[in-house]
């Protein structure tokens, strides 16, 4: 149900779209120089770390303000998902709030964020 393919990668960049701030998310010079020099799959697992850390818990710390703006690319792709906390995780992508993420909604979440850098860095998707 949650696997991320190309139908529904579309979709969800619709609605993504008609949020004015997530809009005019993208990565720069030095984020993508940093995706670069690490590679996709070091930030998959990077991806992976702060999804269970910061929004795996049924209640997280912080929630709405645990993901950072700056300073990762995750952390802007993850804001550019929709993913930066439980609220936009129900809004986005219908993951409710006040249960604990399964590995399943963890992978999708990571399927996200790395097909957004994917595409920030201009890897096809």
């Amino acid at each position: 149900m949650l696997k991320i393919d190309e139908k529904s990668w579309k979709a969800l960049k619709t609605k993504l779209a008609r949020s004015k701030v997530i809009e005019k998310l993208d990565m720069g010079d030095s984020e993508k120089e940093y995706v670069h020099s690490r590679g996709v799959d070091i930030l998959q697992l990077h991806a992976a770390d702060f999804v269970r850390k910061r929004l795996a818990p049924a209640e997280p710390k912080n929630d709405g303000r645990q993901t950072p703006l700056k300073g990762h690319p995750v952390f802007i792709a993850q804001h550019a998902t929709g993913t930066s906390d439980r609220k936009k995780l129900q809004k986005f992508h219908g993951i409710k709030q006040g249960v604990e993420l399964t590995d399943k909604e963890i992978s999708y979440i990571v399927d996200v964020i790395i097909l957004w850098i994917e595409e920030q860095i201009g890897k096809p998707a």
